[in-house]
């Protein structure tokens, strides 16, 4: 079973994030010749108060 985490930053829409896993799923089972249905993708939602990229969070940066 293919299993996939995918962290991003928050405020990604429900439809995005459908799309985003509907593509992956189809890249894999492509790839791997694997059934869509084995395929589990894991996603987290990242607030810009736990990320920092060269010592500033992200939720300081406009």
């Amino acid at each position: 079973m293919p299993n996939v985490t995918i962290d991003f930053l928050e405020g990604r829409t429900v439809e995005q994030k459908r799309e985003m896993a509907k593509r992956v799923t189809d890249a894999i089972v492509e790839t791997l010749n694997c059934k869509a249905e084995a395929v589990q993708i894991i996603m987290h939602e990242i607030s810009k108060d736990q990320i920092a990229n060269g010592g500033v969070l992200r939720s300081d940066k406009q």
